[in-house]
């Protein structure tokens, strides 16, 4: 099971089209520090959308492309492709750029009019990844029947996407679980937040067999926002997934770069990285006026502070443990 990560893709919409060149580079490494090497970015729209779409307020795909090119050899790095905007040249360029993969998108249901991507998307030598996007209009067993076709046509990955945040998390067990059965190619989850159900979701997702969570830095992405990669690393982390993400670094880059970077843009991080591991580490909120006055104090991390003290005492930690804790951790 792993992240697969939509900021500089779905996030874009934040920003207006996608993101410039320094905070792509900025999230890209990242992201990769953090252990999360599935990367989807570029354009919000895909492959090809600045120039037929008019998606012109972010970088070019060409601009993209060269940023990438330090970081390709260390992850799994690619771009999104809605079917209607597929050409053939645009897709040998990605390939003879290196990206690792191109996702597919169509409507639920839409799928035989996309065969024709996916063979040009294969033909490149890419990774066939597809996003059946409005999942929710199909019933499970038609949507794991159109992925079945989708799988013989060529498709490597396929992608089941809540795009209007609908779903509860009793509807994402039942279209996984028949995805699951239907096809042998991994199966991901894309959660959108407008019930406040994204996370969720996730875990329902995971539960029922999925292979793949998508997810975004902050939440970031179109509309209500994506499940946040923060909470899902840290929720599935405690599940005993994803031993390869080190939610530390990954928070620390959330709080030191990122967060600030966003001011710019007046966007509204949920859930901090401090209030997260409050939830993660079972400590309650009155007690953390404590914690940081003895990690600023003793020159600690607050939040390895909060995780550590209250994995010895989460019910009335005292100063004094915070102050023998902080001393083992220096």
């Amino acid at each position: 099971m792993n992240l697969f990560d939509n900021t500089l893709r779905d996030g874009g919409n934040v920003v207006g089209h996608g993101f410039n060149a320094e905070l792509t580079v900025s999230i890209v490494k990242g992201l990769l520090a953090a252990g999360i090497q599935d990367i989807e970015l570029g354009n919000c729209k895909g492959l090809g959308a600045y120039d037929q779409l008019g998606a012109t307020n972010a970088c070019s795909d060409e601009e993209y492309l060269r940023l990438l090119q330090p970081y390709l050899p260390q992850g799994r790095i690619g771009m999104f492709q809605l079917a209607k905007c597929a050409r053939e040249d645009n897709i040998k360029m990605a390939a003879d750029q290196g990206l690792n993969f191109l996702r597919v998108g169509s409507n639920a249901g839409d799928g035989a009019g996309a065969v024709e991507t996916i063979k040009m998307v294969k033909k490149a030598g890419l990774v066939c990844r597809y996003s059946l996007m409005k999942a929710y209009v199909p019933t499970p067993e038609e949507l794991a029947s159109e992925a079945k076709m989708l799988e013989d046509a060529g498709v490597d990955k396929i992608t089941i996407m809540d795009s209007a945040g609908t779903m509860f998390p009793a509807d994402t067990t039942a279209y996984v679980t028949a995805l699951k059965n239907a096809v042998s190619i991994p199966v991901g989850f894309h959660g959108h937040s407008n019930l406040g159900l994204s996370q969720a979701n996730a875990l329902a997702a995971v539960a029922a067999g999925a292979d793949e969570i998508d997810c975004g830095l902050l939440g970031m992405a179109r509309s209500a926002g994506n499940c946040s990669t923060e909470l899902a690393a840290a929720t599935l982390k405690r599940e005993g997934y994803l031993p390869e993400v080190d939610l530390y670094q990954l928070l620390a880059y959330l709080d030191n770069e990122l967060i600030p970077a966003m001011e710019a843009y007046n966007y509204h991080v949920a859930v901090n990285p401090t209030d997260l591991m409050l939830g993660l580490a079972g400590c309650h909120s009155n007690t953390l006026p404590m914690f940081k006055k003895v990690a600023e104090e003793e020159q600690v991390s607050l939040l390895r502070l909060i995780a550590d003290v209250s994995a010895i005492d989460r019910k009335a930690p005292t100063e004094e443990l915070l102050r023998k804790v902080a001393a083992a951790l220096k």
